[in-house]
């Protein structure tokens, strides 16, 4: 199958009143019971599902002995704005372990939000690894080496003692991994079916552990305030949650049903969307218009992304 053959229409962006552009994508709706319950597109395909990984890895670095309180666990599993409240908490992961920024390997970045943007670029500040969305997984990665005894430098490599041991957690976790690639931020990057990782936070949310505590109790930290991952949690109470680059988002409840999505596009304003229009399909009290930034014209609101998922399959 080629993967432009898995995907169908999910989502329209409209403009003043018109279709402007059309989001094909895949989603998959469980059950309680594991089964898949609805489908849009072809839930086998395989996907890099990015930072939805994020919550999977944790796990792993639990399982290895990190020790974590719940704020820093929930920045291990965010892809953050990089504000002042999320740059401290990476900042304390990495300090309980007596290291600082400069162990971090990610590739450094602005922050994401542009009130923390702008404050950054008037303060002379520039791109840092610290403000980098993925710093949270990072240092929550050195603090595992430092605790395991294993060397920070190289972390990343794929046959890092680390990395071996994350990939076959996930395997646990997920079922078997296609391939394994290489993430914006510079870790692995992990190829496999869209089903798999809706099983897999399926398992995490059933499982109540830790990580899904810190996600559900912190969903400001594990996005921001105006990000679709952190209102979707705070809309659904009990949800644990979590976006993708590239229009991956994945969502589990502690029943067990659970939900993802990948725009065909890659475009993440479609996500958002569509998985809350999945998720109502699941009987779940949620209103996809709540979610998706608006489409602008001139700087005011013109449009929006709008789900066409009448029916799942």
């Amino acid at each position: 199958m080629h993967i432009s053959n898995a995907f169908e229409p999910v989502a329209v962006t409209t403009r003043s009143g018109n279709d402007e552009s059309v989001h094909f994508g895949a989603a998959v709706l469980l059950d309680a019971g594991g089964s898949v319950v609805g489908t849009l597109g072809d839930p086998s395909v395989p996907i890099y599902p990015r930072s939805s990984n994020k919550p999977l890895q944790a796990a792993a670095m639990l399982d290895l002995g990190v020790q974590l309180n719940s704020r820093q666990l929930a920045l291990a599993c965010a892809s953050h704005d990089g504000t002042p409240a999320h740059v401290e908490v990476v900042s304390s992961t990495l300090s309980s372990v007596g290291l600082d920024a400069s162990a971090l390997g990610n590739t450094p970045s602005l922050p994401l939000d542009w009130e923390a943007l702008e404050a950054s670029l008037r303060s002379g500040g520039s791109r840092s690894a610290l403000a980098m969305n993925c710093s949270g997984k990072h240092a929550a990665m050195v603090a595992t080496c430092v605790r395991n005894g294993w060397p920070v430098d190289g972390y990343l490599e794929r046959r890092h003692p680390l990395q071996c041991a994350i990939d076959a957690h996930i395997e646990l976790l997920a079922g078997p991994v296609a391939d394994v690639g290489v993430d914006g931020c510079g870790a692995p990057a992990h190829v496999f079916p869209l089903v798999q990782l809706a099983a897999a936070f399926a398992t995490l949310a059933r499982q109540q552990g830790a990580v899904y505590t810190a996600m559900t109790t912190h969903p400001e930290l594990v996005g921001g305030a105006r990000r679709d991952v952190t209102r979707v949690m705070r809309a659904v109470p009990g949800l644990m949650a979590k976006d993708g680059a590239e229009g991956v988002f994945a969502a589990a409840l502690p029943d067990g049903r659970a939900a993802a999505v990948k725009i065909a596009d890659g475009a993440s304003r479609a996500a958002g969307v569509v998985l809350a229009a999945v998720l109502a399909h699941a009987g779940i009290d949620i209103d996809p218009s709540d979610f998706g930034e608006p489409v602008l014209g001139h700087g005011r609101p013109v449009g929006r992304v709008v789900p066409i998922v009448q029916k799942l399959a």
